[in-house]
């Protein structure tokens, strides 16, 4: 984990939106399912994580089932036993919380992966980048769609993470072969 001066990365955060979830009626928004796309993806998603070796850690994930199923299809796909901690401050949350909830990431751990929602995965990204890899940034601020992930080198660790101390070093949308049209 070296940034472009070479200096090494206090930590490294991967921010993954959950995959493309279903709309049906009658369910509760927390509840919503994957949508067959989503499904298709959200293994891409962890194997483009291992190929590039952005393997975490730990994983933090929201509570939200289109956010837990992700992760879990992600991490069949990963080749690498994870702890998860399911934290419900996740779901719905802005910037700020976020942050606060990464704060409490251990000092040991080099690399977090945190599995949310946007506007607040998209909005964490762009606060914490002060600085980008190549047209990353342009990329990532055009959309973050579902099953996104961004890559950010930390600079100060966990306890000192505040908006403009990371790098974005990668940001990669995963997706899957299509299969239907309508899907």
């Amino acid at each position: 984990m070296n940034d472009e001066r070479g200096a090494a990365a206090a930590a490294r955060l991967v921010l993954l939106r959950h995959a493309k979830s279903a709309w049906p009626d009658d369910v509760a928004d927390h509840e919503r399912h994957l949508a067959p796309r989503g499904r298709r993806d959200a293994p891409v998603a962890g194997r483009l994580l291992r190929e590039m070796t952005f393997v975490p850690d730990l994983v933090i994930c929201s509570t939200a089932r289109r956010a837990r199923e992700t992760w879990e299809l992600a991490a069949g796909a990963l080749g690498a036993e994870v702890p998860v901690r399911y934290d419900e401050r996740v779901y719905g949350a802005d910037p700020a919380e976020l942050i606060d909830v990464l704060r409490e990431v251990p000092a040991e751990v080099g690399t977090a992966l945190l599995v949310g929602h946007n506007p607040g995965m998209e909005d964490l990204a762009g606060a914490l980048t002060a600085e980008a890899e190549g047209d990353a940034l342009a990329r990532m601020t055009e959309k973050f769609p579902t099953s996104a992930f961004a890559v950010l080198d930390l600079h100060g660790g966990w306890p000192a993470l505040a908006p403009g101390t990371g790098r974005l070093a990668a940001f990669v949308v995963a997706r899957g072969p299509k299969r239907d049209p309508d899907t």
